[in-house]
């Protein structure tokens, strides 16, 4: 492999990494081919943030004798993907509300939906691809806006 491929890969590599973290995406994986036998198979991914790990090393000292026990922190909000009436995309794309620019959306909170009604589009590849409503209902919250970028799995909407 010659230097100037090699900062050219490298250029590469980084542009795919920014584009990760603009788009806040978790992977990206492209193959450049130079030739019939000569390719390149790149995968960048990031790990979302952690919870800090709890400190073993120490333990945390004892409150003086009759004061007040601290209140516990309240529980992080339950995922959107987890709810039973969770719409998910089932696409990596950019997702869009109305059918086309300054139009109305499809759907807007507290629309009643019924199973296959258009509830937005997802661009995959200069396609568009129709989310329909997996079941009848009320739209309850929209979880993306308009132009977001959207990842496989990512909760889009709650229809109750």
């Amino acid at each position: 492999m010659t230097k100037t491929r090699n900062s050219a890969d490298v250029a590469f590599i980084e542009s795919l990494a920014e584009l990760l973290h603009r788009n806040d995406l978790t992977e990206i994986a492209v193959r450049r081919e130079y030739g019939e036998s000569d390719t390149l198979d790149v995968r960048v991914s990031r790990q979302p943030p952690a919870a800090a790990p709890a400190a073993a090393s120490a333990p945390a000292p004892a409150a003086p004798a009759g004061a007040a026990t601290p209140e516990p922190a309240p529980l992080a909000p339950d995922d959107p993907a987890q709810h039973p009436g969770a719409v998910t995309s089932p696409m990596v794309g950019t997702a869009y509300l109305s059918p086309e620019p300054g139009a109305d959306p499809f759907v807007t909170i507290g629309t009643e939906v019924t199973e296959g009604q258009p509830l937005m589009i997802i661009e995959a590849m200069k396609t568009m691809n129709q989310i329909p409503a997996p079941h009848s209902g009320t739209v309850r919250r929209i979880l993306v806006t308009d132009t977001s970028p959207v990842e496989y799995g990512a909760p889009l909407m709650i229809v109750e």
